[in-house]
């Protein structure tokens, strides 16, 4: 049952990018219209995970989870590949909930 829900969530997803495509095709649009429009993904994904990570049952909450999110995003900043930055932001977690 799960399967069938992430399949069909996946084709969801993947017709409104194919709607959306087909529906802007045919306007003009300017070079700012188009900056903004390519920086809508990237701040969606932002929001999901700052609202996964700081948040536990609707409370704020500043936990490992947040030094993990922390010190990964300074990995990225420094350009570091995305293996680097996953073992960065487990091990920053799981250093902070051992000391804690």
């Amino acid at each position: 049952m799960t399967w069938h829900a992430v399949l069909l969530s996946a084709v969801g997803i993947v017709a409104l990018r194919q709607l959306g495509m087909f529906v802007l095709r045919g306007t003009a649009r300017g070079g700012a219209a188009e900056k903004l429009l390519r920086l809508v993904p990237v701040s969606v994904v932002a929001a999901v995970v700052a609202l996964n990570t700081l948040t536990t049952g609707g409370a704020l909450v500043v936990d490992a989870r947040a030094a993990g999110a922390a010190a990964a995003a300074v990995a990225v900043w420094r350009r570091a590949n995305l293996v680097v930055v996953l073992v960065v932001a487990a091990a920053t977690t799981a250093l902070v909930r051992a000391v804690s």
